[in-house]
């Protein structure tokens, strides 16, 4: 954990993937990390609005999202295994 921010455990770069796509995609991802910290990197114009509301459907925790480097820390749900 440096400057009280924790440490993901791996990073995605999703690039100009659409919301369909990236979201099955970061599905897939996160069932293989459960309780793990994901950072992904989604440039979609949608992915502000898309990103949270998937992680409020899926359980999953959206940590942070820093817009100006288009990332989104995402804890996996600790039951997906």
């Amino acid at each position: 954990m440096a400057n009280g921010l924790e440490t993901e455990n791996d990073t995605w770069d999703a690039g100009d993937m659409g919301c369909g796509e990236l979201v099955m995609l970061l599905r897939i991802r996160l069932r293989t990390m459960p309780g793990g910290l994901l950072r992904v990197v989604a440039r979609d114009s949608g992915a502000p609005e898309d990103i949270p509301a998937w992680c409020r459907m899926t359980r999953n925790d959206l940590v942070r999202h820093d817009p100006a480097t288009h990332s989104f820390w995402i804890r996996a749900r600790a039951d997906w295994a």
